[in-house]
């Protein structure tokens, strides 16, 4: 391949290119490696439209040769339903950090969809307990699907019960699910009595009102809570954060546009009551789970360092193997 050529990635291609496997690897490693002072400062930038809003999450990583990808997503809700478009489209622009030139142009969904469920992994391999086996998924889409089965690559799953306010949704959720993964998959109507016998509960839907409360959880559950990524969105209620021990993707976004803003505007917590950052416990800077009752929430906002790991990941595949359409920006 020339050296100005840039890798032009579809969706199709980042799927066949990057499995999940890889990606909860890449992510593990992107935090690891922040931890250790090994990337750029991540950064975030959102501008409202009058439909919808865009968001740029931008940052790098040092892994061999140094990367830095900016990711301009965006997120239109009334799009499935208006014009059969999805809610979220958007680009990844990857470049070599040393000198800036563009390596790689590849679409956002995939990228977005794999990294997002291999955060949760990733946190649940280090938060949750090691023996857990039954699984609650809140929000039935591709999000909950890439949800279940990074959780089904880091334990030995046994059961999940699958909610959505579509209750078609959640039942095809459920078929599809249970064969794919050789698991017990039930949709459920009971959001409380599924949790209350989950040891870890996902929330991935668009909810602007907490529909996660206190008393639905469990001593020693694990909650990864997905869908907040605007200060508009919210899935669990406060109080249920101010009572857990709370770990972030990001200290900053989350205390922007997480479940924690919430917390922080109610007056509930402070950022000082935050225990870690997820990539602190990862690098080994601060202990995971402590007991085996206590309730921990992640509040995953989607961070650019994973949106560089995977693109990082998905490129460098893509020059092994010859996939994507080379181009060169200049001409």
């Amino acid at each position: 391949m020339r050296s100005d050529a840039t890798v032009l990635l579809r969706r199709g291609e980042i799927a066949a290119l990057l499995s999940l496997d890889e990606c909860i690897a890449a992510v593990e490693q992107a935090f690891r490696l922040h931890a250790e002072g090994r990337s750029l400062p991540p950064a975030v930038l959102s501008v409202p439209a009058a439909a919808g809003a865009f968001h740029v999450k931008a940052a790098g990583l040092s892994l061999g040769r140094t990367y830095f990808a900016a990711k301009t997503n965006g997120n239109f809700p009334a799009n499935p339903a208006r014009f059969g478009k999805p809610a979220i489209q958007g680009v990844v622009v990857l470049c070599d950090g040393g000198d800036g030139t563009p390596l790689a142009l590849l679409d956002s969904i995939e990228i977005t969809i794999l990294r997002t469920g291999a955060a949760t992994a990733v946190a649940a391999k280090f938060l949750a307990r090691s023996d857990s086996t039954v699984v609650t998924i809140c929000g039935c889409g591709h999000q909950g699907r890439i949800q279940l089965r990074a959780l089904a690559r880091v334990f030995s799953l046994q059961r999940a019960y699958a909610f959505d306010h579509d209750s078609d949704r959640a039942r095809r959720f459920a078929e599809e699910l249970a064969g794919e993964l050789g698991i017990e998959v039930r949709p459920v109507a009971d959001l409380s009595a599924a949790v209350g016998q989950s040891d870890i509960c996902v929330t991935c839907t668009p909810a602007r009102k907490y529909f996660l409360h206190r008393n639905h959880v469990a001593p020693g559950t694990f909650i990864a809570a997905v869908g907040a990524d605007n200060p508009d969105k919210q899935e669990v209620d406060p109080a249920l954060l101010r009572s857990s021990k709370i770990v972030v993707d990001s200290l900053e976004q989350c205390a922007t546009i997480g479940e924690l803003h919430h917390a922080l505007a109610l007056g509930l917590l402070t950022r000082d009551q935050v225990y870690a950052e997820l990539s602190e416990v990862v690098a080994g800077g601060k202990a995971g789970r402590s007991s085996r009752d206590e309730i921990i929430v992640f509040d995953s906002t989607g961070t650019a360092l994973q949106d560089v790991a995977a693109a990082a990941a998905a490129f460098e595949k893509a020059i092994r193997t010859g996939v994507g359409l080379r181009i060169n920006l200049a001409d």
